[in-house]
């Protein structure tokens, strides 16, 4: 290839670059306003992006996988927390963590109940944003990172799975060539959305955003048997049922986990769970005794 062939060579395969990057980036335009739920930006979003900035939540916390990575990915809190325990914990976050024995630093604001109800509703905008797996492993509330490589791979996992053994619950494997209730459950617990173990911990003394489950089933059957018991559960397995359908059948004691008689953990699990991954679910927990 002589220069006159390189120099057109070089200019062509800029040209077509350029055409392809131009066609890339107006298509990319066109689907922001569905990616982005645009027709969701109300006032009240807006005004908790502005409460977002005036308090510099960024300078700790990140959004999409942009901001200072001190303190926990906002991006899904919404989710994975819901609005009556992020009011809560907005208004003292003292009540949730010992900083001594935590080191969690998170300070009080002092904001407003306006300001407080604008910036869930901001957040919550957010984390339905279809950020098309971006950051590809965010950092869970809890500080540790979403189980697997990437999110391809565990799309592959699911899409496997249920070729193998038909609708499993998202992200669950066969096992032994056969449907196991307990591991199903097991996968269930970690892939269910809210995540499950995003607020809460299996070992012994560990609580998070919820109380431990470690033990859990035996836990149950001593609440049953208390005088503080008001629900309808006649056994561990009912009784871990009923927390799951309806979380606020019976609070946990701790300021951290309820408020106004209220539980912070979403009652939206008998709903978007089938009753085949309720007792999937409820198979798992009633194992740890």
């Amino acid at each position: 290839m002589n220069k006159r062939q390189t120099r057109s060579f070089a200019l062509i395969s800029t040209a077509i670059a350029a055409v392809v990057f131009l066609g890339l980036t107006v298509d990319s335009h066109r689907q922001f306003p569905t990616l982005t739920n645009a027709e969701q930006i109300t006032p009240q979003v807006t005004r908790g992006k502005d409460v977002w900035h005036d308090y510099n939540c960024i300078n700790c916390h990140t959004l999409f996988g942009e901001g200072a990575y001190y303190a926990p990915d906002l991006t899904k809190i919404s989710q994975q927390r819901g609005t009556p325990y992020l009011t809560a914990f907005l208004k003292d976050p003292s009540k949730f963590y010992d900083e001594q024995r935590h080191r969690r630093l998170m300070p009080n604001l002092n904001m407003a109940d306006g300001e407080i109800a604008d910036v869930i509703a901001f957040l919550d905008w957010v984390s339905k944003v279809d950020n098309q797996g971006w950051p590809p492993r965010p950092i869970l509330v809890t500080g540790a990172s979403i189980p697997g490589t990437d999110l391809t791979v565990a799309q592959q996992n699911v899409s496997e799975a249920k070729e193998s053994v038909g609708q499993l619950p998202p992200a669950a494997r066969p096992v032994s060539g056969k449907e196991d209730p307990i591991a199903l459950g097991e996968a269930l617990f970690r892939t269910a959305s809210p995540v499950c173990s995003a607020c809460h911990s299996i070992a012994p003394g560990v609580n998070l955003a919820g109380p431990s489950l470690a033990g859990l089933a035996s836990r149950a059957k001593q609440v049953i048997a208390s005088a503080d018991y008001k629900g309808n559960a006649k056994d561990a397995e009912g009784f871990i049922r009923e927390s799951i359908v309806a979380p606020s059948a019976y609070l946990h004691p701790g300021a951290m986990f309820s408020a106004n008689g209220m539980s912070f953990m979403p009652d939206t699990f008998g709903k978007s769970l089938t009753p085949e991954q309720i007792d999937q679910l409820v198979a798992y927990l009633a194992s740890f005794q």
